[in-house]
């Protein structure tokens, strides 16, 4: 069966850290990119950040350039979402999730990703 396991959501303070793991199982991780989202109460999944399987190439959304990093661990078949400096307003649901297209441009829209992980939540605390 194929699986995203996603862990390590919690509670934080305002300028903290968290790591957030996603790792993948019954299909080939390397032939997929993987991208994090997030839904906050009463609002729209967004995307995070994303990782090409095509050449490694990243994106992340402007409210958290500069404070997240996605590495990806291939022989683990885990990505991360290493998040510093945390802000209230990162608090939400987050979801991993892996599509077969390495096009970076497709991948910001969710319903590119094929398979979804059950989502952790962050709280941020002021």
């Amino acid at each position: 069966d194929v699986q995203l396991q996603a862990s390590g959501g919690g509670l934080a303070q305002t300028g903290g850290s968290l790591k957030l793991s996603c790792t993948a199982s019954g299909f080939t991780f390397d032939d997929h990119s993987i991208g994090w989202f997030r839904q906050a109460s009463g609002m729209e999944r967004e995307l995070v950040s994303c990782i090409s399987s095509r050449d490694g190439s990243t994106y992340y959304t402007d409210s958290v350039t500069g404070r997240f990093t996605s590495p990806r661990d291939s022989a683990k078949a885990t990505v991360y979402l290493q998040m510093n400096n945390l802000k209230p307003e990162d608090t939400a649901v987050y979801y991993c999730a892996a599509t077969p297209s390495g096009i970076l441009s497709t991948l910001r829209i969710p319903s590119s990703y094929e398979h979804w992980g059950q989502g952790t939540l962050v709280t941020v605390s002021s």
